[in-house]
């Protein structure tokens, strides 16, 4: 291994022992009562259903819950209002925008009511673009990022879905310990 290619992968360790608090924190904000309540502080309800279109879309409902169904809406939403910069909001409500105004070119309609054969092509328009520097493009990728990230941090992914096990085994103050052979305390 070379010293940038290990230095690289040192920065990546380090960098993902942030993420899961944070995506934590993220998502303890989605799902408090006092949460939907409030009106969304960044995303019109225009973006919000294109958000949950391109969502459902990228993860769909099988025998597994869809994006939606986990509350990955929600948590956008307090990634956008809580943690991102404005420009960073700006990035994601423009890319918004140019998404819906692809799959009107494209469908005749908003992404939100896009469905079957049509959205598969607006899909397609979306992951597969000639130019990646086009705002759909821009914004496509940068919501399909937040929707995995979002999903696969979900306690509820992460509990019923990847089975993931925060504490294995169980805590046992009075466990037998074993003897100890050839120490220098013997």
């Amino acid at each position: 291994m070379q010293r940038r290619e290990l230095l690289t992968v040192a920065a990546a360790a380090a960098a993902l022992t942030l993420l899961p608090s944070e995506a934590r924190a993220a998502w303890t904000k989605a799902v408090t009562p006092e949460r939907d309540q409030r009106v969304p502080a960044v995303l019109t309800a225009a973006q919000r259903a294109t958000v949950a279109a391109l969502a459902d879309a990228i993860i769909p409902r099988t025998d597994t819950p869809s994006a939606t169904d986990v509350g990955v809406l929600a948590w956008i939403d307090v990634i956008a209002a809580d943690y991102y910069t404005d420009v960073d909001r700006r990035a994601l409500t423009t890319g918004l925008d140019a998404i819906d105004a692809q799959a009107r070119a494209i469908a005749g309609q908003p992404l939100s009511t896009v469905t079957g054969e049509t959205l598969t092509l607006v899909m397609n328009a979306l992951d597969s673009p000639y130019d990646r520097n086009t705002p759909a493009a821009r914004g496509y990728s940068r919501v399909k990022g937040l929707v995995i990230h979002g999903y696969f941090t979900s306690e509820r992914v992460q509990r019923d879905v990847l089975k993931t096990d925060i504490m294995p085994g169980r805590f046992d103050g009075a466990a037998d310990m074993p003897a100890r052979s050839g120490g220098r305390d013997e």
